[in-house]
């Protein structure tokens, strides 16, 4: 595990990767300016954008934007990562995506949730309201696996083994309309986004193979803005090979870079996870429908009775329900058969996470791990 450099009170390891059961509260945790959100929205619209253009756009110089970043990712409010995406691979070295929610015997969320954000086939990891027992505690999982046959040893194993786990229901993902990568926090008017888009790594389409191009994944996976001279001294190839295979990589739609936020220190408190049922002729209009909606952060058809998975981030629960109204409104056939609001986030898109949100330590995805 690579641990992020310290910053002023770091949290200890052990606490780290056990993260603590609270929902403490944190007000000392400075939220965003507006230049810093300015700044994270540009690094989402194009994550490896020089800081030439970045500055140009933003009406700075590119230092100033480069030491801005450096103190944003110091300090854990602001990171970018690299990760492989599903809908571009082959049947026969394919990817499954799939959420778990794993009720929890109450005393034991603190050790399962640490055991869940070691696990590095296990991308995120929240504590929610959930738990249809009423007493559980509930962890909503989101797991990356190399096949069906992986999630399902997953599941009878490591998942199953969880301290004090109950139960375990699994929902694989079918067909995604909006992911963690598609969010913006839309601080950037649509002709700063215009001209950072056009700063976006091109190149020669497909398909990632091997372990040097997994080895360059990794690289990527604990900052996505790592320079060519150092992805190239770490991966054990020249910086021309890692410029090619950095473009063919991001070019075929197989690996997406992103930029991740505080949720708190951005001003998006509340994140609500509703799982829908939608008729079967109607779902793909209503998922391309709701991820357009405001707030939406993820929206992805699944398998089960609830079709549709949403999560919004949004900066009050009054906000949020007026997203279920205005759900209602666009969705009459829709039903919200379940709604859980998000109490502690431990871990996202493998960056573990402190009570504030802020990054603390990285456990690199591994989803095609054997065992």
């Amino acid at each position: 595990m690579v641990v992020m450099p310290p910053v002023a009170a770091p949290m200890p390891e052990s606490i780290a990767v056990g993260v603590q059961d609270s929902v403490s509260t944190t007000a000392d945790l400075r939220e965003l300016d507006e230049m810093d959100m300015a700044l994270v929205d540009a690094l989402q619209t194009s994550p490896r954008a020089p800081w030439s253009r970045i500055g140009a756009v933003l009406g700075i110089d590119a230092t100033t934007a480069a030491r801005r970043w450096d103190r944003l990712r110091a300090a854990g409010l602001a990171w970018s990562t690299a990760y492989e995406t599903w809908e571009r691979h082959e049947p026969r070295d394919g990817l499954c995506i799939a959420f778990a929610e794993v009720a929890v015997a109450p005393g034991s969320l603190t050790a399962a949730t640490a055991a869940a954000c070691a696990d590095p086939r296990v991308a995120s990891v929240e504590r929610t309201t959930g738990g249809t027992s009423g007493r559980d505690a509930a962890l909503f999982l989101t797991l990356f696996c190399s096949s069906t046959a992986a999630l399902t040893r997953l599941a009878d194993g490591p998942l199953a083994e969880l301290p004090g786990v109950r139960d375990i229901q699994l929902a694989v993902m079918l067909h995604s309309y909006r992911e963690g990568a598609d969010w913006k926090v839309h601080a950037l008017d649509r002709g700063q986004r215009s001209r950072l888009a056009s700063a976006r790594v091109g190149g020669a389409s497909g398909l990632h193979r091997g372990g040097a191009d997994r080895a360059l994944l990794r690289a990527l996976a604990f900052d996505a803005r790592r320079p060519y001279s150092e992805l190239a001294r770490d991966t054990g190839t020249s910086e021309a090979t890692v410029r090619r295979r950095v473009a063919r990589m991001l070019a075929s739609g197989q690996v997406r870079l992103r930029c991740d936020v505080s949720h708190l220190a951005a001003g998006r408190p509340v994140i609500s996870t509703y799982r829908i049922a939608v008729p079967s002729a109607e779902l793909d209009a209503a998922g391309h429908l709701v991820a357009g909606l405001s707030g939406v952060r993820l929206c992805m058809a699944v398998t089960g009775e609830t079709n549709l998975l949403v999560s919004t981030w949004t900066s009050s629960l009054s906000e949020s329900a007026a997203f279920e109204v205005r759900l209602g409104t666009r969705l009459p056939a829709a039903r919200i058969l379940r709604r859980d609001v998000t109490l502690l986030t431990t871990k996202r898109m493998g960056r573990l996470l402190d009570d504030a949100g802020r990054a603390r330590g990285h456990v690199p995805l591994v989803p095609h791990q054997t065992s």
